[in-house]
């Protein structure tokens, strides 16, 4: 009885912080004004270090970097007229649009809609939760456009089921973020952090390389982890705290008609006949999507895969919609593409506040050494063996939530750490794999992922007060535990000496 009575007090404290969190947060003014406090933030951030003559060494370059004044004639030349290519140069701007014209087309003629009536309304409640988390891990196949399909999509199934919207966004959110470096088969990413690898071990070793399929044995079981523990995060956590949910709009829907399943069945056939298409321009090693050296990592068909789904939604749509009646002729199609940006004007605002902000960040060069700082005072404490691995994830972790770019943070830690570790017999691979799980699971509770915006335009959808303490108190139990089973799971799987990849053992300094 005494256990039953510390576990509720247990659980009550979790969500009071968790309140807590979203209270103050909340406070914060709208993101696209606090983005701007960062800028100027940065800005003076800048002017004070700088006033020290404060430097850097790229670890990738060995090219000495100052931290660069904001307030200086270049500084501020820099502010006016990288504006306009701040924010049209952002690479997640494009990305979102160009999904939602293929995506949104599909929304507003019901076929998402009818296509959750019809395969999911009626599924069992804990499939639906670990389904939901499943589909985002996989999902990071289509790289950053998972951000922009799995989250609205899980929160309109949860709304749909009349369970909270929130609940099923975060578990989506979680699965595509959270759950980024696992996966069942080899992805575009695999390639990126394999190269950069390559590029520092060369320094080191003249036999020891790494490959895209290193880290696939161990990546592959991570999915089982993650499913399940974003899953239980979501049903034992979330939606107790969020409870029963009160907007305005119903959540009953009414059953399929006929016409409507006519139109689910037309726009499978497209979406087969399409999907056929792409498989055969992707999958013979001669084939248009692949490389001139005949490989798909890298290939036309990973560089494509935005323009690839984009007309993957935009088809189905159009097929469903022409069939039930929602498409009268191809002009309307153009007309909902717009009805759909329209929906997206509160992100644009967003996106060109965020862009500005990290622009600075980078050119200031406050983020590397951040980075390089904080390598270093781990290299100075002298951790040997597994110490300094679980000091490297959780450094790696932390680090994340200034640096979002996995790339770019891992061509800063890499030359660090690769070598410093090789030395100490682990593997390269051994090293990337520690990396990639801390960059993943802190990706939901970073306010400079760049997708941020939308997963907090999304909740307001939902709940006008929402803000952007609500996203973080929502995501960060996602954040914590999959951390925390993450790393055991990894020290676990290096107790028992199995391969993180074909041929790639775990090494534990002795």
């Amino acid at each position: 009885m005494n256990s039953e009575v510390n576990q509720v007090e247990k659980k009550g404290v979790i969500l009071r912080v968790l309140d807590s969190i979203e209270r103050v947060g909340n406070k914060l003014p709208h993101p696209a004004v606090l983005f701007v406090i960062f800028a100027m933030s940065i800005m003076v951030a800048s002017w004070i270090v700088s006033v020290f003559d404060v430097t850097t060494v790229h670890p990738g370059t060995g090219d000495e970097l100052p931290i660069r004044n904001m307030f200086s004639k270049e500084g501020i030349q820099f502010i006016f007229t990288s504006m306009l290519s701040n924010f049209t140069e952002f690479q997640p701007l494009g990305l979102v649009l160009a999904m939602m014209l293929g995506i949104g087309v599909a929304d507003k003629v019901g076929l998402i809609e009818t296509f959750i009536k019809k395969t999911i309304i009626n599924a069992p409640k804990s499939v639906i939760t670990y389904a939901i988390v499943f589909a985002g891990v996989l999902g990071n196949l289509a790289a950053d456009a998972a951000f922009v399909i799995i989250p609205p999509l899980a929160a309109t199934i949860f709304y749909t089921l009349g369970r909270h919207p929130f609940a099923g966004l975060a578990a989506g959110f979680a699965g595509v973020g959270a759950g980024f470096s696992a996966n069942l088969v080899i992805s575009g990413n695999d390639a990126l952090l394999s190269g950069i690898a390559n590029e520092v071990v060369k320094t080191v070793s003249d036999t020891a390389t790494v490959t895209p399929v290193d880290n696939w044995f161990f990546n592959a079981a991570s999915v089982a982890l993650v499913v399940l523990v974003g899953g239980l995060v979501t049903e034992k956590i979330i939606e107790p705290r969020l409870g029963t949910y009160k907007g305005n709009k119903a959540s009953v829907m009414s059953e399929v008609s006929n016409l409507e399943a006519k139109g689910l069945r037309n726009a499978g056939i497209v979406g087969f006949l399409y999907i056929g298409m792409i498989v055969m321009m992707t999958v013979p090693k001669s084939g248009l999507l692949r490389s001139d050296e005949g490989t798909i990592i890298p290939s036309p068909f990973l560089d494509g895969i935005v323009p690839i789904t984009l007309i993957f939604f935009l088809l189905i749509g159009m097929a469903y919609g022409f069939t039930v009646g929602n498409l009268k002729s191809i002009s309307d199609v153009p007309n909902l593409m717009a009805e759909s940006m329209k929906d997206m004007a509160g992100f644009i605002v967003l996106i060109f506040a965020a862009s500005q902000f990290i622009a600075y960040f980078n050119w200031t060069n406050i983020g590397t050494w951040i980075a390089v700082s904080g390598a270093e005072i781990l290299t100075g404490i002298g951790l040997t063996g597994l110490p300094v691995i679980i000091g490297f994830i959780f450094l790696t972790a932390v680090l994340n939530l200034f640096i979002f770019s996995g790339s770019a943070q891992w061509a800063l830690m890499a030359p660090i750490f690769i070598p410093m570790l090789m030395l100490l017999d682990y593997h390269p691979a051994y090293v990337q794999m520690a990396y990639r799980i801390a960059d993943s699971s802190t990706n939901v509770i970073t306010p400079l992922n760049p997708y941020f915006p939308i997963i907090l335009a999304l909740m307001k959808d939902y709940d006008k007060k929402s803000g952007i303490g609500s996203l973080i108190s929502l995501m960060l139990p996602y954040s914590v535990v999959i951390l925390v089973a993450w790393t055991l799971f990894f020290l676990i799987w290096n107790l028992f000496g199995l391969p993180i990849g074909p041929g790639i053992e775990m090494f534990i300094n002795k």
